[in-house]
């Protein structure tokens, strides 16, 4: 992406707020507005999670539009996502999943249309012909790099300053504390 495209993705966020009236950036971080009533009101942990679903649906959606501006109709956002995953690494299904937390399932069908398209080989482990190895191939590789280059690009548009990375990465600690807490309370118990 060229810097054409930083600005116009500036100029989106900027009239996104101008259209929800503000509504994008709360007064009070610890308290969210009902839609309905307008109230304000305490935040959860429900609308947390509720939120992150949202906003995991919204970034699947930028990740479709960047695959149609690069013309890709053969890769889909979760697939995107594991291209992403496997990065640089020869690995297995299994540390692609502990990579990505995904089902298992998913991955098996995702990853077939992954390699019919060309954009991953499967290897047979020499140990364990049941298991395979996976690896991006060239075509992969530059899907990926363009998708890491657009993503760059559009974090240049949005980042204001140290003070936005600063909340970027005690947003990133939060969630990952979260995500360890739902975890061994979805393993443990509460």
């Amino acid at each position: 992406m060229d810097e054409s495209n930083a600005l116009n993705l500036s100029e989106l966020n900027d009239d996104l707020r101008i259209q929800n009236k503000g509504q994008a950036a709360q007064a009070d971080p610890g308290h969210a507005q009902d839609v309905e009533s307008g109230d304000l009101r305490q935040i959860t942990y429900f609308e947390l999670a509720r939120l992150m679903e949202r906003a995991s649906r919204r970034f699947s959606g930028l990740i479709r539009a960047e695959l149609t501006k690069l013309r890709v109709d053969d890769v889909g956002p979760a697939q995107a996502m594991i291209l992403l995953a496997i990065g640089d690494s020869e690995l297995s299904v299994a540390e692609l999943l502990d990579r990505g937390h995904y089902v298992g399932s998913n991955v098996s069908y995702y990853l077939k249309q992954l390699a019919d398209g060309d954009y991953i080989d499967r290897v047979a482990s020499q140990r364990d012909k049941r298991s395979a190895r996976i690896k991006l191939t060239e075509k992969g590789r530059q899907l990926r790099a363009n998708l890491r280059d657009a993503a760059m690009t559009y974090e240049r548009a949005v980042k204001r300053g140290d003070q936005d990375q600063r909340m970027l990465e005690t947003a990133f600690q939060t969630l990952h504390e979260l995500e360890l807490a739902w975890a061994n309370a979805s393993r443990f118990g509460v």
